[in-house]
């Protein structure tokens, strides 16, 4: 009987051993299996700004048949030039101008080369104005080319439009753009009546800085400076566990 009684016993013992370990196994799968369930999401922001610093550029020329004639000729065009600036409400002082460049232009032949004969000289000047009046720098960039009803040659660049606290509204938009994706998980999850764990992943995408009401989009992001009012779009692709 003794005997009888210690294989029943061992019996027990091997068959509750085994009991434990597939409870054991259950119960780390099913902690796998939840674990490796994730929700993927994309979630974005969208802000208004509205420019606070504008700059506007051009350049100044010249031309005609001797080096310093062409020279005179700038010279004699800058004070008309700087005085029209005045005009619009710039301290002429504060106008940013560039060395002088020059270059010849020269004759070519009926056979479309160029010779070494020098028809004429071309000096140009840059010329740069800076504002936090954005409404100024605009109006001037539409009145400045009637200049040449005065003899200036002025080709005027389109103006810059720049926001100067770009960098902390990035980091304020990308943040809320991560709290959107985590109400959509969140959203999506209590339909299915889960719950959101912890973040697994988050990828920022490229800022898009656009017109106000465009709808341009580019893989390598957008930084408009063309326009005043602009809008800055934020983008991220999370990954949330699913408990």
């Amino acid at each position: 009987m003794s005997e009888k009684h210690n294989l029943a016993l061992a019996a027990a013992i091997i068959t509750i051993g085994l009991l434990l370990s597939v409870l054991m196994l259950n119960s780390t799968w099913r902690s796998q299996i939840s674990t490796s369930q994730t929700i993927n999401v994309t979630g974005s922001a969208k802000k208004e700004i509205v420019s606070d610093f504008g700059i506007l550029k051009g350049t100044l020329s010249a031309q005609a048949f001797t080096s310093a004639e062409a020279y005179r000729s700038l010279q004699r065009q800058k004070p008309i030039l700087l005085a029209f600036i005045k005009k619009e409400g710039f301290d002429p002082d504060k106008v940013k101008l560039s060395t002088i460049s020059q270059y010849p232009i020269y004759e070519y032949n009926s056979s479309g080369i160029q010779t070494n004969n020098v028809l004429s000289y071309v000096y140009n000047q840059r010329i740069e104005i800076e504002s936090q009046d954005v409404k100024k720098i605009e109006k001037l960039s539409l009145d400045i080319s009637s200049i040449i009803e005065q003899g200036v040659n002025f080709a005027v660049d389109m103006p810059e439009y720049h926001y100067s606290k770009m960098a902390q509204l990035k980091i304020e938009i990308q943040a809320e753009a991560a709290k959107d994706a985590l109400i959509r998980a969140q959203k999506i999850a209590e339909a299915t009546d889960g719950n959101i764990g912890s973040m697994r992943s988050a990828r920022m995408g490229i800022l898009q800085i656009t017109p106000k009401h465009s709808n341009m989009v580019s893989d390598y992001g957008i930084n408009d400076l063309s326009s005043i009012e602009k809008e800055i779009t934020a983008v991220v692709n999370a990954s949330f566990e699913i408990k």
